[in-house]
């Protein structure tokens, strides 16, 4: 290579030296099976291919991110035909074969994101450009996934959407290269809101703290709709930082608003904060318009809950996965994580590893690394043994649907991790939707662009 190419970026480079076939009009064209296609960004031609981790390994999510590096290198290693070959044992209708993908054996790089969406956009395409990453995958905040994914389309790169919750993720952020397994908010919403209902009445007034970005915009919108649904009043709905501390100062108006429930639309460390902080405020032990007050969090991990200790006994929330249902999926991945790391995993774990699964089958099935082929392998694929039982990647949207769990924090529990108990686990029937009620187009997947 001419040394004075050294300070230019790999999208760069590959851009001048294709220059001169592009001049003549022809271009540059691999055989794929069944079909000839354009040469596309980082296609593998070593014996290896290279996934790029995008994880918040600091940051308010930084114990979900964490979870997620495990099960990636878990899958990793389960494609590779290492270990005990965990969900390829179960997971149908697979062309998976436990020998890498077509042939060549997964390898993967990491970049910590810090729960930020402009460094988690900045370490995919340093991945991307740098490391020939083929597929993203990760991230534990929906907006880095929002980021992510206009980032991959732009570059020709799949990305596989880790522990993202927000609406406009397959709404009307969607984009044709990137798929999301996690279920939304607005499921949580209509699974969570009849629950509420029966345990404590159509005649409530809710208060609502809410993380100040995309996802908890989304989720104070699905929960609200579904509460004001039962009857129950809106009093105030605060918008909250990132990443704050101390929720003192958002915590002391509500003992003041006349709201007998508080909603806490907080994820990771911030809902540990928001919830502890609520508790020692004394508001669990309060009587409020002659009733019981009460806390609720529509999106809780078993990380969350662990991380709350006593606080979190008795509060409703949903969940995407849980590890102690008793399904074939379920308790091989179980099995398999608890034997590599020492404890369960997560529903952020659960979703890391299934979605480089997914990938990896669309590619056998499509029989090349050629996104567009990929794609379309993925759109529309009815698939089980994952845990979350029958389950469509919906062509639509790239929405998985999926039954959906309403988790409560558990009042007698067994071990460090028997923090959650499942009280309803909600066919994926009743929460399917119109998937153009969010907006959004996919956006075309031909041809796939040079990175």
């Amino acid at each position: 290579m001419n040394h004075s190419k050294k300070g230019m970026s790999r999208r760069t480079l590959i851009k001048t030296g294709l220059a001169g076939i592009l001049a003549t009009g022809v271009s540059p064209l691999i055989l794929t099976r069944g079909a000839w296609a354009q040469e596309f960004c980082n296609n593998p031609t070593g014996d290896t291919v290279t996934i790029g981790l995008n994880l918040p390994l600091s940051g308010a999510y930084a114990e979900e991110g964490a979870d997620e590096q495990k099960a990636y290198e878990l899958a990793v290693q389960h494609l590779n035909g290492e270990g005990d070959g965990g969900l390829l044992n179960v997971f149908a209708p697979s062309a998976l074969k436990g020998n890498g993908v077509l042939g060549k054996k997964m390898a993967f790089v990491t970049s910590d994101s810090q729960t930020k969406a402009d460094v988690a956009r900045a370490g995919a395409t340093r991945m991307i450009e740098r490391d020939g990453a083929i597929m993203i995958t990760g991230g534990s905040s929906s907006a880095e996934a929002v980021a992510v994914q206009g980032l991959c389309q732009e570059m020709g790169v799949i990305f596989m959407a880790g522990l993202t919750h927000s609406n406009d993720t397959t709404g009307k952020d969607k984009k044709r290269y990137g798929f999301r397994h996690f279920f939304n908010a607005y499921q949580s919403g209509i699974s969570l809101g009849p629950v509420l209902g029966d345990e404590y009445g159509a005649d409530r007034r809710a208060y609502h703290l809410t993380a100040d970005y995309t996802w908890g915009w989304t989720q104070e919108e699905s929960i609200k709709n579904a509460t004001e649904a039962l009857g129950w009043e809106t009093v105030q709905a605060v918008r909250t930082p990132l990443g704050a501390a101390d929720f003192s100062q958002y915590l002391t108006p509500v003992l003041n608003s006349g709201a007998d429930v508080l909603i806490l639309n907080h994820y990771g460390n911030d809902m540990v904060n928001s919830l502890t902080q609520a508790v020692q405020f004394g508001m669990r032990d309060r009587q409020v318009n002659g009733k019981q007050f009460e806390i609720v969090v529509p999106l809780f991990s078993e990380l969350m809950a662990k991380g709350a200790g006593e606080n979190i006994k008795g509060i409703f929330g949903t969940s995407n996965w849980h590890w102690n249902l008793q399904d074939p999926g379920t308790i091989a991945f179980t099995k398999s994580f608890g034997a590599a790391y020492g404890s369960p995993p997560s529903q952020a774990a659960h979703t890391a590893y299934v979605q480089t699964l997914l990938y990896a089958d669309a590619v056998e099935r499509a029989g090349t690394f050629y996104p567009p082929e990929v794609i379309k392998a993925l759109e529309g694929f009815e698939f089980d043994g994952m845990g979350n039982g029958r389950t469509l990647y919906r062509a639509d949207d790239h929405q998985c649907i999926k039954s959906v769990l309403v988790v409560r924090g558990n009042e007698n529990p067994t071990s460090q991790y028997d923090v959650l108990e499942v009280v309803r686990e909600v066919p994926r029937e009743e929460v399917a939707y119109d998937p153009t009620i969010f907006g959004g187009e996919l956006g075309p997947a031909e041809p796939a662009p040079m990175c």
